[in-house]
């Protein structure tokens, strides 16, 4: 009696462990799919262009312990690559990267940036890129568009703003060891200035570190190569592939 009553505690206590033990792949899974559906909705945020979503899909986010690096390759980034493969496609046009690309550099200026610093975490990034619109110019949704587009592709943006001067391009480039400044320019009249900065660069003595991108509406692929740059870029996506091949990456996150 005493015999069966041990067995019986015995088949209990093991059956118990088989319990808990098949418990730890479900919860596991149920974990996995908790990070699916939070990465999920912040890409559809971005989709949605909605600047509101975007925002509290990532305070979610935070809210719910993910880390910061993480939201933003794997929840907005990805999102903004889809964008542009839209883009490329057809599908999307100018305001569509432009409703998609503001909410987000918001958000990581706003949100996710200062709780990097709070961290102290960096995120991984394949180059540094000086990015301005050049003196005398002040339009910058081109260039804002392009930003996203090389943040999204795995660059570490320096964003100098607008109407900036050669000198500025150089000093940047030499503070952050940039390896790529790009220029853009919108006004047929404020080219000369992306002439100046591939003048500047070689009297710095950067003109073997770095590379030199322009852009803008009147610029062209015989431009650039006339002023000495090293690439030109048609638009935001164009731009990423370009950067990536002037460094010898072909291949971004994700294989974009």
């Amino acid at each position: 009696m005493l015999l069966n009553h041990y067995h019986g505690l015995h088949a209990s206590s093991t059956s118990d462990k088989s319990v808990k033990t098949n418990e730890y792949p479900v919860l596991i899974r149920m974990v996995h799919l908790r990070r699916e559906a939070i990465y999920e909705d912040l890409v559809n945020a971005v989709l949605s262009f909605d600047s509101q979503r975007v925002n509290d899909a990532t305070r979610k986010a935070l809210d719910l312990g993910e880390d910061p690096v993480d939201i933003i390759e794997q929840g907005l980034t990805k999102a903004l690559r889809i964008v542009g493969k839209k883009y490329e496609d057809g599908e999307f046009f100018i305001m569509h990267l432009v409703a998609a690309a503001e909410p987000v550099q918001r958000v990581i200026k706003d949100i996710l940036q200062p709780e990097l610093l709070k961290r102290k975490t960096q995120r991984k990034t394949l180059g540094k890129v000086v990015m301005g619109t050049v003196a005398g110019d002040i339009h910058d949704i081109g260039k804002n568009i392009v930003e996203a587009m090389l943040f999204a592709g795995g660059f570490e943006i320096y964003d100098l703003g607008k109407d900036v001067s050669a000198e500025q391009f150089v000093s940047k480039a030499k503070e952050e060891n940039a390896h790529i400044v790009g220029a853009s320019a919108l006004l047929s009249t404020s080219m000369p200035v992306q002439k100046e900065i591939v003048k500047a660069v070689v009297a710095a003595g950067l003109r073997d570190k770095v590379k030199l991108i322009f852009g803008g509406a009147p610029v062209t692929q015989e431009w650039t190569k006339e002023i000495g740059g090293d690439g030109y870029a048609e638009d935001a996506v164009e731009a990423t592939k370009v950067a990536k091949r002037l460094i010898g990456v072909e291949n971004g996150p994700e294989g974009h």
